[in-house]
């Protein structure tokens, strides 16, 4: 019998080509895994990177916020204006003061208040407020609210008078008086110019009067 010799070990179908090829097999396989692994590695370390990025954002913005909240309650800044609160009353008609020819005005009267609690008051005492409006408007003329000074004065007046019935007394401008020339400076003569009152007045929860409608005729 024949002796095998190396040659045929190594022929078509022999354990010799299988080995090898398994073998490079492995090593290809091997070094994909190795590239996938490096490539998955990069990726994780760039979504740690921007995890950080995102946490150090967020925690800049809400110290910011904390920073302003701390503000605001300090006075550092104006806290924001609540709504204002707006009462307007039905129209007065009323005849004006005029003596050479019969004058009358049709005005149409908002009232801005502090809160609604307060115009719920005025509310119920409405029936007196209109009546202390109606007697300031019958001592005007209509010489004295054509103009912008005398609607003013007009608004200050009606600020004034609507809050006494409820009992609360507003100081009045007092006069300026100034000296006059032919007297030698001796006698005063009031003039229209006002100042404020004294210091340590009571509030007036009537904050500002509205004119929605002004008709002289």
């Amino acid at each position: 019998m024949p002796a095998v010799t190396a040659d045929a070990a190594a022929a078509p179908g022999g354990a010799v080509p299988l080995k090898r090829g398994k073998k490079k097999l492995m090593i290809i396989v091997g070094a994909a895994l190795a590239l996938v692994l490096a490539g998955g590695g990069g990726g994780v370390w760039v979504l740690k990177k921007r995890a950080a990025q995102a946490a150090a954002q967020a925690a800049s913005d809400e110290e910011a916020a904390s920073s302003e909240t701390a503000v605001h309650a300090e006075g550092g800044k104006p806290q924001v204006k609540g709504m204002p609160v707006y009462l307007p009353l039905d129209p007065f008609i009323v005849n004006l003061a005029d003596k050479e020819v019969d004058r009358y005005a049709q005005i149409g009267i908002t009232l801005e208040l502090e809160s609604t609690v307060f115009a719920d008051q005025v509310k119920a005492y409405m029936p007196a407020v209109r009546n202390a409006i109606l007697l300031i408007l019958a001592q005007k003329s209509s010489k004295d609210l054509l103009g912008r000074s005398g609607k003013e004065e007009l608004a200050e007046e009606i600020m004034r008078e609507s809050v006494r019935p409820m009992g609360i007394e507003i100081l009045a401008p007092e006069p300026v008086t100034v000296a006059t020339a032919a007297s030698g400076a001796q006698d005063e003569a009031p003039v229209k110019a006002t100042k404020k009152g004294k210091k340590g007045a009571v509030r007036n929860p009537v904050q500002h009067v509205h004119f929605s409608s002004f008709i002289i005729q």
